[in-house]
């Protein structure tokens, strides 16, 4: 059972440098972000295969923290993204006749 887990830690690092791929080539931010959410749970699923194969529990901890972390990362980009709808309340605005 060790030599699978051991090959899918494999396939996931792969997967992980493929999402560096696509961080640095990405056409935009929104796609950058999804290939860093992409590195975070590529990541996590690393950290808890090989703590389970090499049976440390410390790995699972960091898996864990680093769950926590790219969920603040992704409320961060979203909550930098949105629009700030200031109210106006000049001249130009304001409707004829008034």
């Amino acid at each position: 059972m060790t030599e699978f887990l051991t090959a899918a830690v494999g396939f996931v690092l792969a997967m992980l440098a493929l999402g560096l791929v696509s961080i640095l080539r990405g056409p935009g931010d929104a796609d950058r972000m999804m290939a860093t959410q992409l590195i975070g749970t590529g990541g996590i699923a690393a950290l808890l295969l090989l703590g389970t194969v090499a049976d440390v529990p410390a790995a699972i901890d960091v898996a864990l923290t680093l769950a926590l972390l790219a969920t603040f990362a992704s409320i961060a980009f979203v909550k930098k993204g949105l629009p700030r709808f200031e109210t106006e309340t000049d001249e130009s605005t304001s409707v004829e006749g008034e």
